[in-house]
């Protein structure tokens, strides 16, 4: 980053953390979610609803651009910004999890991921200088390393084949990063490395050290949210923020239950993504002050009441839980849309008192009452 500093820590309460991230298109207060933009928008939700309910940043899928509309269209029109009218920051993956998800179709080498297109059949490579290259052309204020993604399969017994998998696709992942440092030509954008080692606290502690080494403006913790048990995960990223920077942010990937949140913010983790709000709310499942709320269950058909009576949402304002059932069960898209927007505002404005709580000196007695 060419404007330090990036990141400010301005309180800490254990080893919770509220801070500001200083990006070029805005400052993201943390801890903060971003909300899940794969193609560009988050499904069903406007730019300016993203607003309302307190979004800061949203996240891109690189390889999902790249193949469609292409980088060099979104850059001809402004980056990101200018093609989608969200102007405030723009994470983008490196694409990497995506392409290593597709096991029949791809072969993983020290070049990078060779994988045939789901779309086209075309045969193309993923390498961490073209993935560095697509996310400038995307305008990432924010970018990530490529990296190997692996099951959270290794138990980190000496000799274990899971476990020497996982290894060898961490070093690989270290690899790649130093390459993806040596790519990067946009000095106005911050570079992510990502720590891997499954779910094996040796691992993950020789991954984040060895990462910190080669020296990112922050750090992502990759390949959980994949079964692992949660109390197990917050064990791993704590050891793992013990060997990363205390000055620069952190970021948990693709985590989205709220209480699994406050449990990685407590564990010092600053940032985090997930389609969990938006998906919950597609199926009429919604995140709530009194617990989750299925709304597609006979009983709301006639409940007049406001889905959470203690939301400042647009949904919980204007709508009714029987309104929303009656969407939901004839599958009007409005139904979805209204239950997302509340979702994202629920798991927005719970970080806005994760952060209040924070400053406080207060954070474990109120992630203690989200249960």
């Amino acid at each position: 980053m060419s404007a330090p500093p990036f990141f400010d820590i301005t309180a800490r309460d254990a080893a919770a953390r509220a801070g500001r991230i200083h990006t070029r298109n805005g400052v993201i207060e943390t801890p903060a979610f971003a909300p899940v933009a794969t193609f560009g928008a988050v499904r069903g939700v406007a730019p300016e609803e993203l607003g309302a309910v307190g979004a800061q940043i949203l996240l891109a899928n690189t390889y999902h651009l790249h193949e469609r509309p292409g980088e060099a269209l979104i850059e001809a029109q402004g980056g990101l910004h200018g093609f989608t009218g969200w102007r405030g920051p723009w994470l983008t993956d490196s694409g990497g999890f995506q392409v290593t998800s597709m096991a029949d179709r791809l072969v993983i080498d020290e070049d990078g991921v060779t994988f045939t297109s789901p779309l086209d059949g075309v045969r193309r490579q993923l390498t961490p200088e073209r993935a560095i290259a697509v996310q400038e052309a995307l305008g990432a204020d924010i970018a990530m390393a490529l990296d190997e993604c692996r099951p959270a399969d290794a138990s980190g017994e000496a000799g274990d084949s899971a476990s020497l998998r996982v290894r060898a696709a961490m070093e690989r992942t270290l690899r790649w990063a130093e390459r993806c440092r040596a790519a990067r030509r946009c000095d106005t954008s911050a570079l992510f490395g990502i720590v891997q080692g499954g779910v094996s606290e040796p691992l993950r502690r020789d991954s984040a050290r060895a990462t910190a080494e080669l020296g990112f403006d922050g750090y992502a913790h990759g390949g959980l949210g994949l079964g692992e048990d949660p109390e197990r995960r917050c064990g791993l990223l704590a050891a793992a923020n013990a060997e990363l920077p205390d000055a620069l942010p952190r970021y948990l990937m693709g985590i989205g239950p709220p209480a699994e949140i406050l449990d990685a913010v407590a564990a010092g983790v600053d940032l985090f993504d997930c389609v969990i709000p938006t998906r919950h709310g597609r199926h009429g499942v919604l995140f709530t002050s009194r617990g989750l709320l299925k709304l597609r269950n006979a009983r709301f058909r006639d409940d007049g009441g406001p889905p959470d009576p203690d939301c400042d949402c647009a949904t919980c304002a204007r709508h009714s839980r029987a309104y929303l059932h009656h969407l939901l069960r004839v599958n009007e898209a409005l139904g979805a849309r209204l239950a997302s927007v509340h979702n994202l505002r629920f798991t927005l404005g719970l970080l806005e008192e994760a952060r209040r709580a924070i400053a406080a000196g207060r954070f474990d007695a109120f992630r203690r009452g989200v249960r």
